[in-house]
């Protein structure tokens, strides 16, 4: 689906609960750590979106074994990791930064490609660490080409990851299987999104793998065994955020069931962005409950661990009323898009009052205004464009299929959460539940 999509407005405040499926983040690095075990792994409630499914076609064009349970999950057996290879990106940053320091691990060689905008989002960072690690790799960008022998020798690596957190944690999830362990310094400006490191760690040590992160910019990897595991995947708490901030904006109420009392997910700060603007924000036994005030108010924060809400808040606050300056989040013109351009050019096209600084971006209250909205093939683009539509009559979001990268039905999903705006209930299924 790439079609236009007339976003609903609202003129009463949603009441919904929406369930969620798995989250993006741990689902493929859960893959590519059974995919590197010793001994099957089972993946219960993974995301099945665009993202994940790419993952998948990777492994399995690697060797690996991805067979699908009855019940939505995945069952994982590794194999050796084998080419020739031609692997397809897609648009996934987990994918196209994550599956090539395992591919460094095969014998063959394995070539990389993805979507026309996947081209230019950077990776030299994370082929030039892989070179000095003792990978054979022919180009600098995708496409490119890794000729492996089987196994990688591994040490020490400095690199500047101040672009993107995922250069850090795609060399650490494969780093155990290296022959000398793997340690990765960071030295740069203060490294985005740290939460996502810390959810690699954790996710390594509930592997079995020794990791020591004692030391700041600084982690290490012994050599070993990769343990098998199995995984029950929280909800996508980044996903969750466009159906809490459709309470927020019309005052009304909406729960996410089954909200992680304790978490490494970014996501899990929109509880705090969303009190600060005057938001009800209840952790229970039921989920998260957010409930939305008379007034919605500006904000002022620094989103450096946490930019990928960065697209949901600006929607936030360019319907609130007061200035908004989000901080911290010059790395998103790295995204799917210049999210930071691509915001301020959409904002600003409905009426809006948007501005780039020079690490994120100030936006002012003004009254909106229908049109179309650009999504850049940006699947977070889209759902801010959503959000706004709640509130503004006549907003036309030109490709919400491009929410397939990670929720395959959220206009279906979006549209059953305003179909219980008059009934107060909503119950929209998760992805797994519903492919």
């Amino acid at each position: 689906m790439t079609s236009h999509w007339q976003a609903p407005r609202t003129d009463s405040p949603v009441h919904a609960t929406v369930r969620l499926p798995g989250s993006k983040s741990i689902t493929n690095r859960a893959l590519v750590l059974a995919a590197l075990a010793d001994g099957s792994s089972v993946l219960r409630a993974p995301l099945r979106s665009r993202d994940s499914d790419l993952m998948v076609g990777t492994l399995r064009a690697l060797g690996v074994g991805v067979a699908d349970g009855p019940d939505g999950s995945w069952l994982v057996t590794p194999a050796p990791l084998t080419g020739p290879a031609e692997l397809d990106c897609g648009l996934a940053g987990t994918v196209m930064r994550f599956v090539p320091p395992a591919a460094a691990l095969a014998k063959g060689a394995v070539r990389f490609d993805g979507d026309p905008r996947a081209r230019e989002r950077p990776m030299g960072t994370i082929l030039e660490a892989l070179r000095a690690l003792g990978a054979d790799i022919d180009g600098d960008a995708l496409p490119f080409t890794l000729h492996g022998s089987g196994h990688l020798t591994g040490g020490k690596v400095v690199l500047d990851a101040s672009s993107s957190s995922q250069f850090v944690s795609g060399l650490l999830l494969s780093g155990a299987r290296y022959d000398n362990g793997l340690t990765v310094v960071h030295d740069g400006e203060p490294v985005p999104s740290m939460p996502h490191i810390e959810m690699t760690v954790e996710m390594l040590r509930a592997h079995g793998v020794d990791v020591d992160d004692s030391e700041p910019n600084t982690w290490r990897v012994r050599p070993g065994a990769i343990a098998a595991r199995d995984w029950d995947i929280e909800p996508d708490l980044s996903n969750a955020t466009p159906f809490l901030a459709a309470a927020a904006v019309t005052g009304g109420q909406v729960t996410v069931p089954g909200w992680p009392s304790r978490t490494t997910q970014p996501g899990d700060a929109i509880r705090e962005v969303l009190a600060l603007m005057g938001c009800e924000v209840v952790l229970d036994e039921r989920g998260l409950t957010v409930r939305g005030p008379a007034v919605l108010t500006g904000i002022d924060i620094d989103m450096r661990d946490f930019s990928e809400l960065a697209p949901t808040v600006a929607a936030i606050a360019a319907l609130a009323e007061g200035r908004s300056q989000l901080r911290g989040i010059a790395h998103i013109r790295g995204h799917e898009t210049d999210r930071l351009a691509a915001l301020t050019a959409e904002i600003n096209r409905l009426g809006g009052d948007a501005e780039e600084t020079e690490d994120g971006l100030v936006i002012r209250p003004r009254e909106l205004h229908g049109g179309t909205w650009g999504a850049y093939a940006d699947h977070r683009m889209a759902t801010a464009g959503a959000i706004v539509g709640l509130l503004v009559g006549g907003v036309e979001v030109d490709d919400i299929g491009t929410t397939s990268k990670t929720m395959p039905d959220f206009p279906a999903m979006w549209r059953a959460m305003l179909d219980g705006v008059h009934s107060g209930q909503s119950d929209c299924r998760s992805t797994v539940e519903s492919v």
